[in-house]
């Protein structure tokens, strides 16, 4: 995290000396009240009084300028601090490949970048600061108690040693519970985004109690775990406010003893009492410091862990930008499994694809289609082999570049929370008025220009506002806009009726006919669509021919049978 604070090292300085100043300025005050009581109150000198209130009030109002200083200071620098933090892990999270996000649960995630940024900001803005000003506070009244009054001095030095010991065992115990709960909020977050974006499967099929003791348990794990953290620092703090009444308890009874025998004076004991509640502070404040440095370094690791995620799909060295692509695909000797994973989904894969040819993959379910349309544009990189574009092995290519000549439809449409003309520009945000309506017209998308503020309409959250053959559509637009070189389609057509998929499909026809075409197939009436098709089982190609040659083939024409009967048998 050195890296985020660095520069900001003049706001932390300043913020320092503010801190140290009214240290100095609060250690001063008991100093005054020693002189006030050794000088004109016991001499009866009113006049001598006058003087000495203003020097107090003067120490107290600068102490108090000091402390809203250091916290103008200690606000704006820490604030910018979070925000960076924020924006660094956002744009990680942006370059990390498609496997890791497989693994992650969208809650962990959120929790990261919204609770654990917090509670970093939160240390370094008040505990980080608190735990070198109570440091210096704690050193300089110690000296001070022990020049004061030796004996003393070393009754109070000799009670605070304890707190080393009790915060050794507090802080190996508060860190491994602080995880805990910190993991389990994590958790508790994905039910709820679940539970959320899930709403019409929960209400449609009435399991609204299932989901809510699903919730409830989540919550009763953080609950637990979160009193766990209570009772110890409960147990804690308990000791730590002991200590410093003993401590005073001994002060006052050895000071007064002292005071009697006449070998110290009462301004000196109560300057010394005064100062010993300035030493509590220090040592009462060390629990709070404890708990928020312990719950800091723990949502440190767990930052720590997206910014370490290694990243398997990156630019490779010495790797060049695709400034134009005729769009021949090809896979020569293609092999894949997912990250993590020994099990091949692609074997031997061998196919290429001339530019403006339309070829089209079909297999039953399983059978590796989807991970073969997400090679192209690098979501996953091969296992072994390549796969070219122009020749060009993809992975020696930019990937900003790469994914411009490349676009593609997923069977499951994703649309923002933002209007129908930010979610189309989103695959190309420089595009025209005109090119935004002829990407709609080619994608048979134009209930748009029906909806309440046209292209200005909010889809709200994932498009659920649209039925899931508009966003199907609109998901469309957003590619064709790109005019891509190659433009993969993982059976974008699903969720359309019989009548927009014949339309969507006659205006498809026109644009592959100027680009490259991979469809992954699932319905018989898009194999028209493509020149040549692919028969995959198993991960293996089996086959390739037109879609007529294939046909002749008894398994290409079962795998069309089974994965398209109306029943849904198999």
């Amino acid at each position: 995290m050195r890296g985020f604070v660095r520069p900001y090292r003049a706001q932390m300085g300043l913020m320092l000396a503010c801190a140290m100043l009214a240290v100095a300025a609060s250690t001063l005050i008991p100093l005054v009240l020693e002189a006030v009581v050794n000088g004109p109150i016991q001499h009866r000198d009113r006049g001598a009084l006058v003087p000495m209130f203003f020097l107090a009030l003067g120490l107290g109002v600068a102490e108090a300028a000091l402390i809203v200083g250091r916290r103008r200071v200690q606000s704006v620098a820490i604030q910018k601090v979070e925000r960076e933090m924020r924006d660094d892990l956002y744009a990680r999270l942006q370059v990390l490949p498609v496997s890791f996000h497989d693994r992650w649960q969208t809650g962990q995630l959120l929790s990261r970048a919204t609770s654990d940024l917090g509670t970093i900001r939160r240390f370094l803005g008040f505990g980080a600061i608190f735990f070198i000003v109570d440091g210096l506070q704690y050193a300089v009244v110690m000296a001070l108690l022990l020049a004061t009054y030796l004996p003393l001095g070393v009754v109070a030095l000799l009670t605070t040693l304890p707190v080393i010991w009790l915060a050794k065992r507090f802080g190996a115990g508060y860190s491994s519970i602080s995880r805990r709960v910190q993991d389990q909020q994590g958790d508790l977050a994905t039910v709820t985004e679940e539970a959320a974006s899930g709403m019409r499967v929960v209400k449609a099929f009435g399991r609204a109690p299932l989901m809510e003791e699903r919730f409830g348990s989540s919550a009763r794990l953080v609950r637990g775990s979160q009193l766990d953290l209570v009772r110890l620092r409960a147990r804690f703090w308990g000791w730590l406010t002991m200590i410093p009444n003993l401590t005073m308890a001994a002060s006052v009874l050895i000071g007064g003893i002292a005071v009697a025998r006449g070998s110290l004076s009462v301004g000196a004991l109560v300057a010394f009492t005064t100062l010993l509640i300035l030493l509590q502070f220090p040592i009462i404040d060390l629990g709070w410091i404890l708990s928020m440095a312990q719950q800091a370094a723990t949502a440190a690791d767990r930052v720590c862990e997206i910014f370490d995620a290694p990243m398997s799909v990156t630019d490779r060295p010495g790797a060049v930008a695709l400034t134009q692509a005729r769009g021949r695909l090809g896979f020569d000797h293609v092999a894949f499994a997912f990250p993590g994973t020994d099990r091949p989904v692609l074997s031997d894969i061998d196919l290429t694809i001339e530019p403006g040819e339309t070829v089209a993959i079909v297999g039953l379910t399983g059978s590796g289609k989807s991970a073969l349309a997400a090679l192209p544009t690098r979501l996953y990189d091969v296992t072994s082999g390549r796969v070219t574009l122009d020749g060009s092995d993809v992975r020696d290519l930019t990937l900003d570049s790469l994914r411009s000549h490349i676009a593609v439809v997923f069977e499951e449409p994703i649309l923002f929370s933002m209007s129908v003309r930010e979610n189309i520009l989103l695959g190309r945000p420089e595009a025209t008025e005109d090119d935004i309506e002829e990407a709609v017209e080619v994608a048979q998308a134009g209930f748009v220009f029906d909806l309440p503020w046209g292209l200005d309409t909010r889809v709200g959250e994932q498009g659920m506002a649209l039925s899931g053959g508009q966003r199907q559509r609109l998901a469309l637009a957003r590619a064709v806009i790109t005019r891509p070189a190659v433009l993969v389609l993982d059976d974008p057509l699903s969720a359309l009726d019989v009548n927009t998929e014949a339309l969507v499909e006659q205006a498809l026809a026109k644009v592959l006919a100027r680009t490259t075409g991979l469809l992954v197939v699932h319905r018989p009436s898009t194999v028209a669509l493509a020149d040549r098709v692919a028969l995959l089982r198993d991960g293996l190609l089996v086959a390739v021919g037109t879609h007529h040659e294939l046909m002749d083939l008894p398994e290409y024409a079962a795998v069309l049978s089974v994965d398209f009967d109306p029943s849904g048998s198999r």
